[in-house]
Formats: C-alpha cells, structure tokens, sequence
C-alpha cells in the first residue's frame, strides 16, 4: 500500500529543515593582545572573529602611538614639542583631532586636565624607568609652561605650535580613549557587531553579548589587587574608563607620590576619590573625563559630569563610599556591589 504525504507537510518539514541547517553555534571568542600605549591593548571578537579585523585593528592602534607617543622621538608630538618657540608644525589629523579635544576639555575642566603637561610629567616620570621626585625649584620653574591657553592651531593647514621654548604636549590622557573608538570602527567596517576593546583598562563594549544580555564589566577596587571588584556594572555598546593613582606611584623617602598631577601645584592631585570611572559611547571623551574630574574633585566634577549629555560616573572614596552621578543614580546604570566593605552614597 502506497500512502500520500500531504503537500503541506511536506513543505514544512522542509521549512523546519532549513532553520535547524540554518541554526549554527556562535563562533567561539577569540583574543588577541599585544604591548602598545604603554599598555597591553586587548581585543575580543565574539562574532566574526578574523586575522583581517585583528590585524586592521592593531594597525591603527600602532599608527595612533607612532604619531602622538611622548616617548618616541619620531612622533608628531615629539615633533611639536622639539619646535616649541621656534615654529609650527604640521601634524596629521589624528593628532590634530586629538590635540583640539585635548583643549576643549581642558577649558571645560578649568584647567584640571591639560595637555601642556608634558614637562612635569616628564620631571617626576613615574612608571618610567627614571621617576623621581623633582626638587621644588625645579617645579616652579616647569609650572609657567604648563597653560592650555598658550597653545596656536591652524585648522586649515593641521599646523600646532607651542610659543614658548620649553613647551611639551602629552596626549597620554585621552589618546587610549581615542584609540578604542578608532578600533570600534574598524571592527564594524569587518563585520564585527560583538566585542570588547581594552586598552590598558580603558574598556569599549561593541554592541552586547552574543546572548543579546549587557556586557558586565568590573570597577576595580583600588585598595586591593587586580581582580578585585567593588561592583559589576551593565554596559551596552558603550565605555567604560577608569583613572585612579593604584596603577603607577613612586615611594620616595617614606612619600607616595601617584601619576595624575596637578596642573597648578606640580605636585600629585590631592583628590576625593580613590578612582573615578566614567561611562560614555565615546572612550575618546570618557578618556579624558576620567583624569579631569578626578583633580577637579566632588563638587566641581560632579558639577561637570551632571552637566554633559549621556555621561555617567562612579567615585570611590577613602572612606569605601561608591558615589554616583545623576544619571548613573536615576535608573540609566544597571549594577551590583560585589564589595560588602563598600556602601552606596544616599
């Protein structure tokens, strides 16, 4: 006896066929790290992980330190900073985008953040293989070139000149920042929809998990080792950066002397905050957020953060308080504290 399978049937089966062939595995992640930055730079692709996208990617980031690396004699900023009084130079437009947001938020911050640092950053050279604790007369003599204010751009002709002898950039603020961004780009341009960008803690989520849950990202604690967290926060497609003196100090004499320096006084920042991580789409502007508002302290960089659109921050303090920003506080900010010792700032 021959039997009759409806046509109907037969089509879907057919269609169910097709999603199961259809329904492969998400790819496993895959990552790739190298030194750059001064840092170990970091990328995961948990969608189409390719040699094309990590080489393109890692290109970049290698393209980004040799024009605005302090410490390479080649750079663009070595360039700039080797004519300074005597005439302009031009850079490429990386450099120049970098150093014109570099200023802007330099006169947003008052001052706090300012790239024309690069004198007394290179006195004290904590973290290098030179640092020290510069003597007081050598200070004051380093504070006058120290102004964000002094510092000539021509737009046309990407030229940037630094008047007085003496003068140096350091873009070691906000460069990293810069760097994730230019690397969420070119991993979209591959085809990449899911990963994450860490470059020496500055963290970029690309999209979210391959699940469709939010990337959860720790804070670290400053008072302990690597590792250790305070609390998980949720990120979407955006990023997270983090400044804080835990990372490079100098014990000199009894003294610890953190990196993160005051640009009115010479001398490390005498801050609120044990770390102050900012949250944005942008890693460029989170960058250099995080370094200002840490000098600016509570009032004035909580004044500041509550004022930019679609910016959110978390403070620690000395005395374990996690302080969040207005829009970190009103429900935008998905998190957990991980820390018991910590508390949340009422």
């Amino acid at each position: 006896m021959k039997y009759r399978i409806p046509f109907l049937l037969i089509v879907l089966i057919g269609i169910s066929l097709l999603f199961v062939s259809c329904d492969k595995p998400a790819p496993e992640p895959e990552s790739q790290s190298f030194l750059m930055l001064g840092t170990v730079c970091k990328i995961t692709i948990y969608d189409h992980p390719s040699d094309e996208a990590f080489s393109a990617a890692f290109d970049r980031i290698r393209e980004i330190e040799n024009h605005m690396s302090l410490h390479t004699d080649s750079s663009e900023i070595a360039l700039v900073n080797a004519n300074a009084g005597k005439e302009a130079v031009q850079v490429s437009p990386d450099t120049f985008a970098v150093i014109e947001k570099a200023l802007e938020i330099a006169r947003q911050s008052g001052g706090a953040f300012d790239p024309t640092i690069a004198p007394l950053v290179q006195a004290w050279d904590i973290g290098g293989e030179n640092a020290r604790r510069p003597p007081d007369e050598e200070i004051a003599t380093l504070l006058p070139l120290v102004d964000y204010t002094k510092v000539e751009l021509n737009a046309e002709a990407y030229e940037v000149y630094l008047p007085e002898e003496g003068m140096a950039l350091d873009l070691g603020g906000i460069a990293k920042g810069y760097a994730a961004d230019e690397v969420k780009q070119i991993l979209l341009d591959h085809g990449v929809n899911k990963a994450i960008v860490n470059l020496g803690g500055n963290v970029l989520t690309l999209g979210r998990k391959p699940d469709e849950s939010l990337w959860r990202i720790g804070i670290q604690d400053p008072n302990d080792g690597r590792g250790a967290y305070v609390m998980i926060v949720e990120l979407d497609d955006t990023s997270l950066v983090t400044s804080g003196p835990y990372e490079r100090f100098l014990e000199f004499e009894g003294e610890t002397y953190h990196h993160i320096l005051d640009t009115k006084t010479g001398f490390p920042v005498e801050s609120d905050f044990t770390s102050v991580s900012i949250i944005t789409q942008s890693s460029f502007l989170a960058d250099a957020l995080s370094t200002s508002v840490y000098a600016l302290g509570y009032e004035k960089g909580m004044d500041l953060i509550n004022s930019l659109d679609g910016v959110q921050a978390v403070f620690l303090t000395d005395d374990r308080e996690v302080i969040l920003s207005e829009k970190a506080s009103d429900g935008e900010l998905g998190y957990s504290l991980t820390d018991e010792t910590y508390r949340i700032k009422e």
